[in-house]
């Protein structure tokens, strides 16, 4: 029936439409507005007190006007004005009693606070005040216990009843904590258990001690004496007392199974109040000591709520909860059996608040609302009500007003229906008390929050922006952003029920101004706020972990980006505290510099950056390293006569693990002040076993190791010293050998002082003639490497030993070593020695071996003496140059590459050994065939015409055979370096020139020229030329040769790197073309219009590695300055041709012949005329004696070549070419070669060959050929091309001359 009315009004309630929520009145805000009375403060209900001090109780309240207040005292009025030593603070109901003239006692009881105004009346709780008690414990005389050993003991605390409870310990006289473990422990009561006694808990001041926390007093029970004894001992002491009769007749106490000492019996009950800790203990006695565990019987242990202290035996369950009530079970187990206990706990509560205490109600006229108080425990707790201090049914009657259970029901409330209502929740445990206002009241909206108020917020966290409002009815609250378009209740923000409005993301667009709109019956109220969304701080580099070595600096990093509109603060922490106050820490605004650093520097450094918003961190360790310390403590043990121990204690490592330990010795014997490495063991070890050797007074010393280095060394270890003996070890290192043909010495290597083992240390050397001689010669040697045994035989072997002996005895038996006595000259060469030639450049030789007897030494191997006697060409000179090869070892055979084609050799073997080379064997001859030619000496360009030129050459410098004619390939070359179709002529042997017609004119051609013999063709020389241009408007007439960038000779070179610049005009353009020897790789062609003013600047065009351009979109009708640049590094000066004009014509005509213009003629012959005045005085200072340096020819690429000018037409040889590279559309590349001067005076193509190298067996080249004149390749079929060299050019010149 109770339940459908609760219901039935439930959804009256509801059908009335509002229920106003709790709404507290902000009095420090608006003023004037009327309260009913409120709480504040107040004592607690179980109010101890210490006698000593003034009592104060407490009871604090507001409202408005402000409330007064009064007290009952055990359930009457207290009148506070009859008791001179109360009085009661002002504007507030505390009470303050001054115990000076009275005992506190006087003033226990139980105090209850009422405060009122007009509007209602609110009372506190029931203030029980007790005086704390610590009351002294009685005097009594405790015996002293004396027990078996093996028996189970407990010494009582019995502590005086306190106020509150004390806490127990147990102490000695020197107030040490007694020691406690699984075998001795204290219960909660406070006794002193013992599982089984030992001997050592023998003792006279087993001392239980209480504090009483709230006085902070400890009192001292009597000292307890405990005497264990065994029975023996017992039966001994007590005797005389007995007539010699045994105290105890029993046996000995033996190990027995656990039993519990608490609780006793299977099993027991505890109650437990809900939210206090759950506190169980079993304590059991066996032998050998119980362990104890916890088991629940019906569930698992809450893990995060229990523990296990007192050595398991105790359980604890903080924050107990109704889930907690059931059966615990302890077990006691030894390992002669187990026992168990079972503790049945029940779990009660006090009462408790389901969803808070009742909240005030504001409520308007004619509003309706609810007061609710919902509250549990166990037992179910009883719900009351009150109005204003009296029970509800004995209030004023009111009809707005209805009691349902735990909820009163108001209805169409009117204006002073204003009250204070109380809820009493209480069963046997406990009380609620709690007081909540009924305010009626008619206020329009106000928005409390500031306004304009600036709200601040980091991208992507939670904005709240307040409207914190009052009003009666509540107002409701609605936002608006900048146009108030529409209100902000949907996504993406969020209005609370107190008006605040979140936007959970906050982002940039969110930033701006925000409307608050509070609404009710009686009014409406705006206030603007504005939101500002800032950048996060954020740490873009953070510190990284150092390690860093004592004495030098680190420096920690900490970038930060943030918000530029707000202001930054950079803080450095270390260890999670301020940084120590030290000049060495230099902070900066994104550094941590550590300067110095000691080791009290180590540790965690944060970097902190704060704003006004938000803050970001991040940390790094810092660990300072060094040397490790010193070893100490160094101790010599286990001392025998070849080793001893040695320990040591390791110095602090200094945050870098020791890696090692190096062992150091010293000989004050014999190298007194000098330390020797004896021995290193890991850093994980601090002994070492030492071997040592006889006859040394050893001081050890000891160093560690870690990443930083080595420590100082230890102090030394005191002397140690061993004992002489005999030798251990002979000498190593014995061999014999001679040094004249009748001698032998014998070496070896003498032992170290370390290695004597005694004084006296002298060497027994021995020797016989192996397979001989059967007794040993014998000889004594002291401070001697070395013994010469003269008058031996030639070259026979030895048998040798060396024995150490000292005054002590003689070393072990030697080891027998072999040596021969000296050598002598070979006496005889090898025998039927022939020659059989391979092919061309390659002969092999065949010999006998000599004897070894004859050979009187160690064969060392063969050398083959060969040269080169003439070659079977009528046009090549004699030469005479000798050459050596040697092949190393037993060898009968050995191939002689490198020889000259179509050439007579003259040659001869010898054997030699260690001593030197024997006789030559008989010299012999061989010749070696035909091979291919080299290339052409020389390939010039003369009478070149508009489509004919003629070409000369000189056969080559090395025929190498019968030449039997040449073979001339030649093709155009197009702009684009792009080669044309080849044409192939073949030449007779005794031609040296021809005449090529129908050429193009203006075109570029490539030719090549290479000899042939009966072996085939040789390496090709080529050139290339220019046909004389068609043009009527040229600035030359001549053929332009193209020669490949080089140096001239270095006597002769000009200023400039370029040389023969010229121009030509065309439909085209202007093709501008030069010779280039210069280093520098960029080169430019440079062009202005002449006259120009000064502002204009150089039009360029790249150039590098060709040796013409032309030159397009010049305008007709002007004239230009063109000029030639070679730009190097930043550091190097430009280098400049010299400037050439080239006129544009202004209307195109028919092109002349520029070869026909009389004042072209007239130059060109001007030209050629001083360039023959310069041949002639270089001829005339070379019949003096002058010399021209040839460079040497490398890879494919010639020398650029100065050429006469004919006189008949004035025109121009070629030049070299420079682009050799380009192979032959359908020809063999050649194979590279090189050609070196010869150093004669007289000619510079007098080559020949000589030297002296080495050979492996199969006759591949590992020496190198001596002699005046140069080497080069000339493998079958792989000759390089030859370029003519200049001076060779100017030789050929001389029929022009």
């Amino acid at each position: 029936m109770m339940e459908r009315r609760r219901m039935g009004a439930a959804l009256l309630v509801l059908l009335m439409g509002h229920l106003a929520t709790a709404l507290d009145v902000p009095l420090d805000l608006l003023e004037g507005l009327p309260q009913p009375p409120t709480i504040t403060h107040q004592s607690p209900k179980d109010y101890i007190i210490d006698p000593r001090e003034s009592i104060i109780i407490h009871c604090e309240a507001k409202g408005k006007p402000h409330p007064s207040f009064s007290w009952t005292r055990n359930g009457t009025h207290f009148d506070i004005d009859q008791d001179p030593n109360v009085i009661m603070r002002p504007h507030s109901g505390t009470l303050v009693v001054d115990i000076s003239r009275e005992k506190a006692e006087h003033y226990e009881g139980v105090y209850q606070c009422t405060a009122r105004n007009k509007h209602g009346t609110a009372v506190s709780n029931n203030i029980v005040v007790r005086q704390s008690r610590s009351p002294l414990w009685s005097k009594e005389k405790i015996k002293p216990i004396v027990v078996q050993e093996g028996v189970s003991l407990v010494l009582p605390c019995r502590p005086p009843a306190g106020l509150p409870p004390p806490i127990i310990f147990w102490m000695d006289n020197n107030f040490q904590r007694l020691p406690q473990s699984s075998r001795v422990s204290q219960s909660l009561n406070g006794d002193l258990y013992f599982s089984n006694i030992l001997r050592e808990d023998s003792r006279n001041d087993y001392i239980c001690y209480a504090r009483f926390p709230h006085t902070q007093t400890i009192q001292q029970k009597q000292p307890i004496t405990v005497k264990v004894l065994n029975l023996d001992a017992i039966n001994d002491t007590m005797a005389a007392f007995y007539n010699d009769t045994d105290l105890f007749s029993e046996d000995p106490v033996d190990d027995r199974k656990p039993t519990f000492l608490i609780p006793s019996g299977p099993s027991s009950s505890k109650m437990v109040l809900r939210g206090q800790v759950l506190e169980m203990e079993c304590i059991a006695e066996g032998l050998p000591t119980p362990e104890i565990s916890w088991a629940k019987v019906s569930g698992d242990l809450p893990a995060r709520r229990t523990s296990f202290p007192q050595f398991q035996k105790m359980l604890h369950i903080v924050n107990v909860s109704e889930s907690d009530a059931g059966d615990y079970r302890c077990t006691a187990r030894n390992r002669l059996g187990s026992v168990h206990h079972t503790i049945r706990v029940t779990v009660r509560a006090a009462p408790y608040w389901i969803s808070g205490p009742p909240r005030n109600l504001v409520l308007a006229p004619g509003e309706n609302g609810v007061l609710t108080c919902r509250a549990s425990g166990t037992p179910k707790p009883s719900i009351t009500w009150a109005m204003n201090g009296i029970p509800i049914e004995n209030a004023p009657k009111d009809l707005s007003r209805k009691v349902e259970d735990d909820t009163i029901i108001f209805t169409d409330v009117q204006t002073g229906s204003s009250a204070v209502y109380q809820c009493n929740v209480s069963n046997d445990y406990g009380y609620l008390l709690s007081n909540a206002f009924v305010n009626v009241l008619s206020e329009p909206p106000r928005v409390l929050t500031p306004a304009n108020k600036v709200y601040q917020v980091i991208r992507n966290h939670r904005a709240l922006i307040d409207c914190t409002s009052f009003g009666s009815p509540i107002p409701k609250i609605t936002w608006f952003k900048e146009s108030r378009s529409s209100t902000l209740d949907g996504d993406p923000y969020i209005l609370h029920d107190n008006g605040t409005l979140e936007i959970p993301i906050a982002q940039a667009r969110n930033s701006g101004k925000y409307t608050c709109v509070a609404r009710n019956i009686l009014g409406i109220f705006e206030n603007h706020v504005y939101l500002e969304v800032k950048e996060p701080t954020r740490i873009l580099k953070q510190p990284e972990y150092k390690v860093v070595q004592r004495g030098r600096s680190v420096v920690f990093e900490c970038k930060v980006k943030h918000d530029p509109t707000l202001i930054p603060t950079m803080t450095w922490l270390k260890d999670d505290g301020e940084l120590p106050d030290d000049e060495r820490l230099i902070v900066d605004s994104d550094s941590l510099t550590i300067t110095d650093v000691t080791e009290s520097d180590a540790g965690v450094y944060t970097c902190i950056m704060n704003t006004t918003l938000d803050h970001d961190s991040a940390s790094a360790e810092l660990t300072v390293v060094e040397q490790p310390d010193p070893p100490t403590d160094l101790e010599l043990t286990d001392q025998k006569k070849r080793s001893v121990q040695l320990t040591w204690t390791p110095g602090d490592e200094h945050n870098s693990p020791i890696q090692k330990f190096l062992i150091q010795y010293e000989d004050s014997l014999h190298h007194r002040g000098h330390w020797h490495n004896l021995t290193e063991v890991p850093g994980t070890r601090t002994t070492a076993h030492l071997k040592l050797s006889p006859y040394i007074h050893y001081t050890f010393r000891v160093l560690a190791l870690n990443a930083v280095g080595f420590s100082r060394p230890s102090f030394p270890s005191r002397m140690y010293k061993t004992d002489p003996a005999a030798p251990d070890e002979n000498p190593t290192g014995v061999q014999g050998f001679g040094t004249e043909h009748d001698n032998l010495v014998i070496f070896w290597k003498p032992l170290t002082g370390l290695q004597s083992n005694g004084p006296g240390l002298h060497y027994k050397v021995m020797w016989r003639q192996k397979a001989v001689e059967r007794d040993w010669t014998t000889v004594t040697v002291a401070n001697n490497s070395k013994f010469v045994v003269s008058g031996t035989p030639t070259f026979v072997p030895y048998e040798l030993k060396v024995q150490a002996v000292n005054d002590h005895g003689a070393g072990p038996e030697p080891a027998i070593a072999h040596g021969f006595s000296g050598e002598d000259l070979p006496v005889t060469a090898p025998e039927n020695v022939q020659a059989v030639v391979l092919n061309s450049t390659l002969a092999e030789v065949h010999w006998d071996p000599v004897p070894h007897k004859l050979i009187r030494g160690h064969l060392k191997g063969y050398k083959v003496y060969y040269w080169r006697e003439r070659s079977l060409h009528k046009h090549n000179p004699n030469l005479f140059e000798k050459l050596i090869l040697t092949f190393s070892g037993n060898h009968s055979h050995g191939k002689l590459p490198g020889l000259h084609p179509f050439s007579l050799y003259s040659f001869n073997v010898r054997v030699y050994n260690g001593k030197g080379e024997g006789p030559p064997s008989p010299t012999q001859q061989f010749e070696t065939p035909e091979g291919v030619p080299g290339a052409p000496t020389s390939l010039i360009v003369t009478n070149s015409n508009l489509d004919s030129l003629t070409l000369e050459w000189s056969p080559p410098h090395d025929r190498n055979g019968r030449i039997t004619g040449y073979t001339l390939k030649y093709q155009p070359v197009n702009n684009s370096n792009e080669l044309g179709p080849v044409e192939e002529l073949a030449l007779l042997a005794n031609e040296t020139s021809v005449t090529l017609s129908n050429l193009k004119y203006s075109t570029r051609y490539k030719f090549y020229l290479n000899a042939k013999t009966g072996r085939g063709a040789g390496p090709a020389i080529s050139q290339e030329v220019v046909t004389i241009m068609d043009e009527g408007n040229t600035q030359t007439s001549h053929p332009i040769a193209w020669s490949p960038p080089r140096r001239p000779p270095h006597k002769a070179r000009p200023v400039s790197p370029f040389g023969n610049v010229s121009s030509s005009v065309g439909e085209d353009g202007a093709l501008i073309s030069w010779e280039y020897w210069g280093p520098e790789k960029n080169v430019y062609v440079e062009y202005i219009v002449e006259n120009s003013e000064g502002e204009e600047e150089w039009q360029k065009e790249l150039v590098n590695g060709s040796q013409n351009v032309m030159l397009k979109g010049l305008k007709g009708g002007l004239s230009y300055r063109v000029r030639l640049v070679a730009k190097g590094h930043h550091d190097q000066p430009l280098h400049h041709s010299e400037e050439l004009l080239v006129t544009v014509p202004a209307v195109a005509s028919r092109q002349v012949d520029i070869a026909t213009q009389g004042w072209f003629i007239g130059l060109m012959c001007a030209i050629a005329l001083l360039i023959l005045i310069l041949l002639i005085i270089c001829f005339i200072q070379r019949n003096k004696g002058g010399k021209y340096p040839v460079k040497e020819k490398e890879d494919a690429h010639t020398d650029p070549e100065f050429q006469p000018m004919k006189e008949d037409d004035c025109t121009f040889g070629e030049y070299s070419d420079n682009e050799d590279h380009k192979p032959l559309k359908g020809s063999r590349t050649p194979s590279n070669g090189t050609v070196k001067r010869d150093d004669s005076d007289d000619s510079l193509v007098d080559y020949g060959e000589g030297g002296d190298g080495q050979f492996n067996e199969d006759g591949s080249f590992i020496g190198q050929y001596s002699g005046k004149s140069a080497s080069r390749d000339t493998a079958e079929g792989h000759e390089s091309s030859e370029a003519p060299s200049p001076i060779n050019a100017m030789n050929s010149l001389n029929s022009f001359v």
